[in-house]
């Protein structure tokens, strides 16, 4: 595979990277209660694209494609945990107030790690990405296993560091969200976004 083509398909990543999705909101929330939970997720997203990479070089997410049912299944899973991180985020804030300290303390690297990866990796959106993209920019002849994995590792990297900057960039806005009203509000909608999202998902895969 030529220079030419990784920085295509990395340029082709960035553009993907600025689209918000599920992963920019999860970050977003790990981020503001603790800044290492949030770089934490962005590593654990990045880990789940390489994950569908590997699937997609196995020939795993293939499956998806033909089979509408699994599609299905994996897409309505997936919109459950959204929601599962919504709702119990939403129960959180009511409970324990809108105090990021208080967020801070029950947020762990682990916790932020788990829910990034497993926010990408039941988004079966991400391996269709691959199976349609990855073809495209692998030389006919070349091997489809490390080339593919060679592609899974820069969407990685680009989608690593955009979801890291979200982070950074939202934990250093601490100080102002740390007004009660506005910390209060800010989780609130954060979540409800989450759970929205999952339902979304949910809605449209009964529909397909």
């Amino acid at each position: 595979m030529t220079p030419t083509a990784i920085l295509a398909f990395a340029g082709l990543c960035v553009v993907l990277a600025l689209t918000p999705g599920p992963d920019t909101f999860l970050v977003l929330r790990f981020s503001l209660a603790r800044q290492g939970a949030g770089l934490a997720a962005s590593a654990g997203s990045a880990l789940g694209s390489m994950v569908w990479a590997l699937a997609v070089a196995l020939g795993l997410a293939a499956l998806l494609q033909q089979s509408a049912e699994a599609y299905r299944i994996l897409k309505i899973v997936g919109g459950l945990y959204l929601i599962y991180l919504g709702v119990t985020a939403l129960i959180a804030s009511r409970r324990h107030g809108s105090s990021f300290e208080t967020g801070a303390r029950r947020t762990s690297l682990p916790s932020g790690f788990v829910a990034g990866m497993l926010s990408t990796m039941l988004n079966p959106k991400v391996g269709l990405f691959f199976l349609a993209i990855a073809p495209q920019f692998i030389p006919r002849g070349a091997g489809a296993l490390g080339n593919t994995m060679l592609l899974g590792a820069v969407d990685a990297v680009v989608g690593g560091v955009y979801l890291a900057v979200v982070a950074l960039v939202a934990a250093r806005a601490v100080a102002w969200l740390k007004r009660p009203r506005v910390a209060k509000t800010f989780e609130r909608v954060s979540a409800s976004i989450l759970a929205a999202l999952g339902i979304g998902t949910i809605a449209l895969s009964a529909t397909e």
